[in-house]
């Protein structure tokens, strides 16, 4: 984004926090780096290993030194995965953070802002100048860092260490719904900012909030959309589905009425005891990998309805404090 393509409020808030914005932008640069260099490294140890005619589950002497050091290289590239899954869950509230101390609650706390209103610009133009440029950042870095992780998880699902997509720092790390945690972070830090006027105060308030909603979502995202079901007659194996999460198993009787997985579990005759309940087969309700994008946007509207109503409140206070 150049100064010189920016006009008023937002051209001061690039130069204000110009160097964060760069710094920023280098870390963002090196990570992405990092992850297409460490997928290259794999990738190379992975044709080097199918030289050599090993195999690894069937380890024959004289390919155990091979074997070792071509997984050592796949766990690599998944821890690498599992960290840089985590810092992306982390980033939403370092934005947002950023936002409630730096660049508002610091000015509200100092009274800086007074020399902005000061010269014909209105405290709706100011802070709709304060969020509009991270916001406008945030979506387009949030967006090619997801895309990053997403493609480097894509790949990673062809070796003996995959990463399931459901895992809380791989679902949080790719699709849309990284972007709209990071809205709904900037939207939380600035209305914490308005209301508490005070830098770290604020900021821990951010903080807490997003933990909040983390926890929230990860409790209630399974019910975002429904299961898929699956049946199997009474004394059939039951096929279990792989990459799938939010297993729950149980029975069903003749009319449709289930039996949980725990009704006959200390029963010293299991038959008798489901023919004693009626039940006739076994089900097991799961979300396939297939209903990753359904979760994912539906969560991430939830987050930017919240956001938009963080930022409609933040307005309102700040309206109400300063007229």
């Amino acid at each position: 984004m150049s100064t010189l393509a920016l006009r008023g409020p937002a051209r001061v808030v690039v130069l204000q926090h110009r160097r964060t914005l760069w710094i920023t932008g280098a870390l963002a640069l090196v990570g992405i780096v990092l992850m297409g260099v460490a997928w290259w490294v794999t990738s190379a140890a992975a044709s080097t290993f199918d030289d050599t005619g090993c195999s690894v589950r069937h380890t024959v002497h004289g390919c155990g030194i091979a074997v070792r050091h071509f997984l050592s290289v796949e766990l690599y590239f998944n821890h690498l995965l599992g960290y840089a899954g985590v810092a992306m869950m982390v980033l939403p509230a370092a934005f947002g953070m950023f936002v409630a101390g730096p660049m508002i609650g610091r000015e509200l706390e100092d009274g800086t802002y007074r020399l902005s209103w000061s010269q014909s610009v209105s405290p709706a133009r100011w802070l709709t100048a304060k969020l509009a440029v991270p916001a406008v950042l945030t979506v387009s870095g949030v967006s090619v860092l997801s895309a990053v992780y997403g493609w480097a998880w894509f790949r990673a699902r062809g070796t003996n260490y995959p990463v399931q997509w459901f895992e809380p720092q791989v679902y949080g790390a790719m699709g849309p719904a990284p972007v709209g945690y990071a809205l709904l972070c900037l939207a939380l830090g600035a209305l914490a900012a308005v209301l508490v006027r005070r830098t770290l105060p604020a900021m821990a308030v951010t903080a807490a909030a997003y933990a909040v909603v983390l926890v929230v979502m990860n409790a209630v995202r399974g019910d975002l959309w429904p299961m898929r079901t699956d049946t199997t007659d009474l004394g059939r194996e039951i096929p279990y589905p792989s990459a799938a999460s939010d297993v729950s198993v149980g029975w069903m009787t003749g009319g449709g009425t289930r039996l949980g997985g725990t009704t006959c579990v200390s029963a010293d005759d299991v038959d008798a005891c489901m023919a004693r309940h009626g039940a006739v087969s076994q089900y097991i309700d799961y979300h396939p990998a297939a209903h990753f994008w359904p979760l994912q946007l539906i969560e991430t509207g939830i987050l930017l309805v919240l956001a938009a109503a963080a930022v409609a409140v933040t307005f309102r206070v700040l309206r109400r404090s300063h007229g």
